[in-house]
């Protein structure tokens, strides 16, 4: 699909209120398709200033170019859904590219990659509230949590309360949550490890003050053969990220296997991917996205 920029802009400048009828008019979905599963592609990466893949620093920067992959990877069989910010979704819902699908709001996006306040992530995009209101399907939250990082506290704290706040309105959240670290050089990294990813999905999976929403987006561990164990952890049902997948044709497909393992585990129900498939080691897009549909 080719997207026409001006006549967005034009749509964008003349009249605001066609996000919201586009959103009014969305035919929806269940949540789930009919065997149970869900293959979702994520794109909120850039509101947190997160535009590299791979060796490309700004991979992500072309709205445009963004748009397009994001429309292509929709219209194949088996894709359910997208993950994204306020920005994205309001551009994909003016294209008419959300209609039947699984919409996921974006809502903690404060933790800019690289700042000194990556881990106090505050809440900056969607609000249980907008979720509600334009009819969206559920909602996705990031949680870091670094013990020596007193914003780890306040980001476990309102993660709390937008569970509670999603509880209330009886929609689905999905918290994906690691145990981080900074490195010498004051980068910030996750922990794959069994044990750091087997702590993160139990301090999670308590959060608020009920559960009965709640989803969890976990990492495939750094040694695949850990996943039983560890997600045995929870009984809060499970969609798999994608995470950082290295820029060869071989490292992608290795992807694909651990993918393939974990999906066999009872608490997990799908997959949900952003780079790796929307900027593919080969560039095929379709192709990409057919292989971790066929995964499911």
């Amino acid at each position: 699909m080719s997207v026409d920029i001006a006549e967005l802009v034009r749509l964008r400048t003349l009249h605001p209120e066609a996000v919201a009828e586009a959103a009014a008019r969305r035919p929806r979905r269940s949540l789930l398709n009919d065997e149970g599963r869900l293959m979702i592609v994520a794109a909120d990466h850039p509101a947190r200033g997160a535009l590299g893949v791979g060796d490309r620093k700004f991979a992500m920067a072309n709205r445009v170019d963004l748009l397009e992959r994001l429309c292509l990877a929709l219209s194949r069989p088996g894709v359910d859904g997208v993950l994204a910010t306020a920005d994205i979704l309001d551009d994909l819902l003016l294209l008419g590219a959300l209609d039947g699908k699984v919409v996921m709001g974006s809502m903690n996006r404060g933790g800019l990659q690289g700042a000194s306040f990556e881990l106090d992530d505050r809440f900056t995009g969607h609000r249980p509230e907008d979720i509600e209101r334009l009819g969206f399907d559920a909602g996705k939250l990031l949680l870091r949590i670094d013990y020596d990082d007193p914003g780890s506290l306040t980001t476990l704290e309102s993660t709390a309360r937008a569970i509670d706040d999603m509880a209330a309105r009886r929609l689905p959240v999905f918290v994906e949550p690691f145990i981080s670290a900074r490195s010498a050089e004051g980068r910030l990294r996750n922990d794959l490890s069994a044990e750091a990813v087997t702590k993160s999905i139990a301090i999670a999976s308590g959060l608020g003050g009920s559960s009965a929403y709640t989803w969890l987006k976990v990492p495939v561990t750094e040694n695949p053969d850990d996943m039983a164990e560890v997600m045995a952890t929870s009984t809060l049902p499970a969609v798999l990220l994608g995470g950082e997948v290295g820029g060869t044709v071989e490292e992608q497909a290795g992807a694909y296997e651990k993918w393939r393992g974990a999906l066999k585990l009872p608490t997990v129900r799908g997959l949900v991917v952003g780079r790796s498939l929307l900027y593919p080691a080969d560039g095929d897009v379709a192709a990409a996205v057919d292989t971790a549909v066929g995964l499911l």
